[in-house]
């Protein structure tokens, strides 16, 4: 059984991971789409920008966040003077979250925009649709395997997300405790053994049925194109 404590860890952690779905979904799917579709001039270096962080230690992004939206940061100062506040509270740890995780997101649905017939989107054109018509009409729905397994990679890394996280707002109990944080509470712990034990199970649960319902569905999803 889990405790109140362990719980409150547990939703915290899902309720951050759910937001940093949230605020990711929409600028990945039209950043993988530009990235898919279009060619211009310096896109090597905006894809190595985007893709930055899954390279990077996660100190780095952490504490880049703080210059930036510490409360004193050069753009946190200005948001504190409005009352939004990211630093130490559960909001930062959605932006570190969303931050590492978007990447990851972005290259999935990259990918799936990629493996969309061209020729489905220029017929359809030829016939007088607008390219916001192809867009949610043909790619989206063609695409939209790619991106479900995208969301859940993210959602998943926002899960397990700590470098950037305890660099940028702390590990502050009842606040910015998600579930990383607190199994490395709980090794500073004599006697934590047991805690440490279930929180881990936890977290290799909830990783193993995102994952595994992932490559089920992309199993899935190529049985049903080639049948």
């Amino acid at each position: 059984m889990l405790s109140p404590d362990e719980i409150a860890i547990l939703t915290l952690s899902f309720k951050v991971a759910f937001c940093c779905l949230l605020i990711n979904i929409v600028p990945a799917v039209l950043v993988g789409y530009w990235l898919a579709r279009k060619e211009f001039w310096g896109k090597s270096l905006v894809e190595t920008l985007i893709f930055l962080p899954l390279v990077l230690p996660p100190v780095v992004p952490g504490y880049i966040l703080l210059v930036l939206f510490g409360n004193q940061g050069i753009i946190g100062k200005h948001l504190s003077a409005l009352g939004l506040e990211f630093a130490f509270n559960w909001k930062g740890a959605v932006l570190a979250s969303a931050v590492m995780g978007f990447p990851l997101m972005v290259q999935s649905v990259r990918l799936a925009m990629q493996m969309v017939d061209k020729r489905l989107e220029m017929t359809a054109r030829t016939l007088g649709a607008s390219d916001v018509a192809v867009f949610f009409g043909i790619t989206l729905p063609l695409a939209w395997g790619g991106i479900l397994v995208g969301a859940i990679l993210s959602f998943c890394r926002s899960l397990g997300e700590f470098g950037a996280t305890i660099t940028f707002v702390g590990n502050v109990a009842g606040e910015t405790r998600t579930l990383p944080l607190a199994i490395y509470s709980l090794l500073q712990q004599a006697d934590s053994d047991h805690a440490i034990m279930r929180l881990l199970v936890l977290s290799v649960a909830v990783a193993f049925c995102a994952l595994w319902f992932s490559q089920w569905y992309t199993r899935h999803q190529s049985a049903k194109l080639q049948g």
